[in-house]
């Protein structure tokens, strides 16, 4: 048995997932056009105008069907966390989430207590 080189190999692969591509994007075609040709006529049939789809397309789906996956949203909404700390003379603030500011890094360093920078502290 001879041994190909990884470029042969690679170039050969190539080819074949060129033509598998090719292969699927017929099969797309063959199965799009009578779904096509049904929809075109439903539309003749109830007198929908093309108008009407990109309307009914672009609007957002009314409700989902029971049972169904909730859909994912691309964007989450955030809840704004209310700042847990303060710094008394540059008045910045942290939440107490995620990695420390520089200055109560550098207070603490210095020998101060983060609980003396709570606003919580401020207020009684």
């Amino acid at each position: 048995m001879t041994r190909t080189s990884y470029n042969t190999e690679k170039s050969r692969l190539e080819k074949e997932m060129a033509k598998l591509q090719k292969k699927i994007q017929t099969l797309q075609a063959k199965q799009r056009k009578p779904k096509i040709t049904e929809i075109v006529r439903a539309m003749r049939q109830y007198d929908i105008s093309p108008e009407e789809i990109v309307a009914a397309f672009s609007r957002k789906p009314a409700g989902r069907a029971p049972g169904a996956a909730p859909r994912k949203t691309g964007t989450a909404a955030k809840r704004v966390i209310a700042p847990k700390y303060r710094h008394p003379e540059t008045q910045a603030t942290w939440t107490g989430r995620g990695k420390a500011p520089r200055w109560i890094t550098d207070a603490e360093a210095a020998g101060t207590p983060r609980d003396s920078f709570l606003i919580a502290a401020e207020s009684a």
